[in-house]
């Protein structure tokens, strides 16, 4: 079985993308996007054991690993919305086009990311309306 199975991944990132709190919901933009690095925040928000079972850190700049939650976020997710695994969520980029720097927080923690000033765009995603 795999993680995304045995974590039950496809229905807690639904969890956290349907929750995703906006200011105009009438707006013809409709939903906004989270990055992968925000989604993998809430995972580890929401399901501290599964967080740690898991063995990944949150990403950012300076981990001193090659992967990480929101990169395994980020990669599943493009992977099941391509092959229509998942078809009621999609994905997206942030240019890293006249981009310096992106900081998260977490847990009071700040968090930067490891693709800004390089040539790698930031992978969103949102369900579909």
């Amino acid at each position: 079985m795999s993680e995304w199975q045995k974590y039950n991944f496809d229905e807690k990132v639904h969890s956290i993308l349907s929750d995703v709190q906006y200011y105009k919901p009438e707006h013809h933009f409709g939903r906004p996007f989270l990055t992968a690095y925000q989604l993998a925040i809430e995972f580890a928000r929401r399901y501290p054991q599964e967080f740690v079972q898991l063995g990944y850190q949150i990403g950012g700049k300076g981990i001193g690993e090659r992967v990480s939650l929101a990169q395994y976020l980020a990669g599943q997710l493009s992977t099941r919305i391509q092959s229509r695994e998942i078809t009621d969520m999609e994905g997206s980029f942030l240019s890293h086009q006249h981009l310096s720097n992106i900081i998260f927080n977490h847990e009071g923690r700040e968090i930067e990311s490891s693709l800004t000033q390089t040539p790698y765009d930031l992978s969103m995603f949102r369900l579909h309306e």
